[in-house]
């Protein structure tokens, strides 16, 4: 496990500048354009679709997509921006791949993207250091992207500090009676609705110089890509897990396929 000892510009939005980040993999991707994604960890699929689409579109944009490295909406906008081109906060020490469930996915990342933490090897995650992971998270994000959130949720706190660190804030429209703050905050003016994801990433974008961006158009996410067209085809659960053997379990527990009749369907 490495530190990084200089100074983070993006970091000086927290309130505290962190006193040590570890990490494994690349850092380069701290230069590109990043954008924070976060949300529920139980998600509708409307939002896990929705979610996949955009992290999937700004990954090929070649804008590197940050998120916590959770069960749900975190899970699915690492999987959409590939594990080369994205950023996961973890709330315990990198040598503990947690959750468990996301240990293939997490491992993946630590071999081709970048793996962060403010905690020592060893150190399990704790209520409090999620808090700390959220800041973070939303710290390295140039704008924070909020798929879908209840009130009283863990999102709501990185929401506190988006608003706090000045930074712009974008939702999904949903339906009355869910993702209630997410609503809310389009009510109160503090977010901004994402109509249309490839308006959004042409908007996020045109700033961006794309002919000299190394990391634009370069689809760092094609093993994730590949993997999706595969299922289109409707595989046999048999031949799927011989081709992609990790990939499977990730893409149902992140609700992106699901098995039928010992077959595979992308949802």
């Amino acid at each position: 496990m490495n530190s990084i000892k200089d100074e983070i510009v993006a970091l000086r939005s927290m309130k505290n500048y962190p006193k040590q980040l570890f990490y494994d993999g690349n850092l380069e991707l701290l230069k590109q354009k990043k954008i924070a994604i976060i949300g529920s960890r139980k998600p509708t699929q409307y939002s896990r679709n929705l979610a996949h689409q955009l992290s999937h579109a700004l990954s090929c944009a070649g804008v590197c997509i940050v998120s916590g490295g959770a069960m749900g909406i975190d899970a699915i906008a690492h999987l959409g921006a590939g594990s080369s081109n994205t950023i996961a906060v973890l709330p315990c020490g990198i040598d503990i791949k947690y959750p468990s469930v996301n240990k293939n996915l997490l491992s993946d990342i630590q071999k081709n993207g970048l793996l962060l933490s403010q905690f020592d090897e060893g150190f399990r995650s704790a209520p409090w250091s999620f808090v700390v992971r959220n800041e973070l998270v939303v710290a390295l994000g140039d704008v924070l992207i909020v798929a879908e959130a209840d009130e009283g949720s863990g999102s709501m706190r990185s929401i506190e500090f988006a608003l706090a660190q000045g930074k712009k804030i974008y939702v999904f429209p949903q339906r009355m009676g869910e993702s209630n703050a997410t609503n809310i905050l389009l009510g109160e003016g503090k977010a901004k609705a994402i109509y249309d994801i490839d308006a959004f990433v042409a908007s996020f974008t045109q700033d961006m110089e794309l002919s000299n961006n190394p990391h634009a158009n370069k689809v760092p996410h094609a093993k994730s890509s590949d993997f999706l067209e595969f299922c289109k085809t409707n595989p046999t659960y048999e031949e799927a897990l011989k081709k992609y053997p990790e990939k499977v379990f990730e893409a149902e527990l992140g609700g992106l396929i699901e098995i039928r009749n010992a077959r595979v369907y992308l949802i």
